[in-house]
């Protein structure tokens, strides 16, 4: 079955799962705290305080963004850069995550942070073409997650967590790889 099909046919679970994993695969970009959405996820298996602890992880984030931005950074005259782009994508992301978890807002929430979480991979890819290795593996990623949480409902949660988890350490050390580049 094909990512839109599964987006499509998500429960609310599902549905904010699949937008927080893709959000927590790109969280190397906001800061160094990989932990700051695993209330979150606890939240999706109780099916509790989804609010607080989404207002909890923005303040995390935003405080860690703003001591990032404070640094002067090197050549900061310099054209905007993909890991620049990719971070407002994932800014971006954290911001449009519903405060209350209903079916409509969570499958726009879903599907846009699909889209954003293959074009931040896109956009650090080394493929030229933009279908390289990391945008292929976080589209099976994807796709595992919303598998993963039809086929099982809340037991899908741990595993989904782990494709996840995957995910973030192969991002972080591309934006580690990088940064190493340009230094």
């Amino acid at each position: 079955m094909s990512l839109v099909d599964l987006i499509a046919q998500a429960d609310e679970r599902g549905l904010a799962a699949s937008g927080l994993a893709c959000l927590d695969r790109c969280v190397p970009l906001l800061g160094d705290d990989d932990e700051v959405l695993r209330p979150l996820w606890t939240s999706l298996a109780d099916g509790d305080a989804w609010g607080e602890r989404l207002a909890k992880a923005r303040a995390e984030l935003d405080s860690a963004d703003a001591d990032a931005e404070s640094a002067p950074a090197p050549g900061a005259e310099a054209a905007v850069s993909d890991e620049d782009r990719a971070a407002a994508l994932a800014r971006r992301m954290l911001a449009a995550a519903p405060d209350d978890p209903c079916a409509s807002a969570l499958r726009a929430w879903a599907d846009a942070c699909s889209a954003a979480a293959l074009q931040i991979h896109r956009l650090l890819d080394v493929a030229a073409d933009g279908d390289g290795p990391l945008v292929a593996a976080e589209l099976r990623r994807q796709v595992a997650v919303l598998e993963l949480l039809a086929g099982r409902g809340a037991g899908g949660l741990r595993p989904a967590l782990a494709v996840s988890t995957e995910g973030r350490r192969v991002l972080r050390a591309v934006v580690s790889r990088r940064a190493r580049g340009r230094s």
